[in-house]
């Protein structure tokens, strides 16, 4: 690339994205004089779901600006928490976040996921026809043009991945409304209704029982309600919502 050369400053929290020699303070870049801001900055590796604001000396630009010649460009990050228009707010996760997207549904919040691979054209077309915010941590994924949103999972801790996209989205959180298993409702089971559905043991100890209307896996509060109980109650003390099983 042979052409104006450009001031970058990325922020702080897209650095992981951009090579070395962008990650402190303004640095210079080299560009072709045709492309836009946005394939210039896409071109670096950060991905357009995570760039915010775009400012040029000092005036806030879109991404189809075109940069000239010793301008200032500051790139920020997203800003939180991150509204998406024109839809209710869902999400769709690739492959690889299947804890996720189980502890998404059980605060209650719609969490289409795909548990096995099917392509990014696919992931990214299904997004779009069902206007949902792709949560992924394959950059190549969150740059597909079929895209309707999508946002990078930072880490590849379940605890620190449930933590960030409730900050990002705020989605309002409903707990134990969802099966974990599916995504569908859940709605309250008369124990008569299911019980050729457990075992002996889960008859005799449990009265309490829930059913998703969607594939009808039954749910009671067995031996891991303590863990998934610390994980709702957790998120509703942080980001709200009623934490009551």
């Amino acid at each position: 690339m042979n052409g104006p050369v450009i001031h970058l400053s990325i922020a702080p929290e897209l650095r992981l994205f951009v090579p070395s020699e962008h990650r402190s303070g303004p640095s210079p870049l080299v560009t072709d004089g045709t492309s836009t801001l946005g394939h210039v900055i896409e071109s670096l590796g950060v991905p357009l779901t995570e760039a915010g604001r775009f400012v040029v000396d000092g005036t806030p630009v879109t991404v189809a600006h075109i940069p000239r010649a010793d301008e200032s460009v500051e790139v920020y990050g997203v800003e939180r928490p991150q509204r998406v228009p024109g839809a209710p707010l869902r999400f769709l996760l690739d492959v690889h976040l299947g804890t996720l997207a189980r502890r998404l549904r059980l605060l209650g919040v719609d969490a289409a996921y795909e548990n096995e691979d099917i392509g990014d054209p696919a992931l990214a077309t299904l997004s779009a026809r069902e206007k949902r915010v792709l949560l992924s941590r394959d950059r190549g994924l969150l740059r597909r043009r079929e895209l309707w949103a999508g946002a990078y999972v930072y880490s590849d801790r379940p605890e620190d991945q449930l933590r960030d996209v409730l900050e990002r989205f705020a989605p309002a959180l409903a707990p134990w409304t969802r099966c974990t298993a599916c995504n569908g409702p859940l709605r309250d089971a008369d124990k008569d209704t299911v019980q050729d559905r457990l075992e002996g043991g889960t008859q005799r100890n449990y009265d309490v029982f829930a059913q998703c209307a969607r594939c009808e896996r039954v749910y009671w509060r067995g031996a891991h309600h303590a863990r998934l109980e610390a994980i709702v109650t957790a998120a509703v003390r942080e980001f709200g919502g009623a934490a009551a099983a």
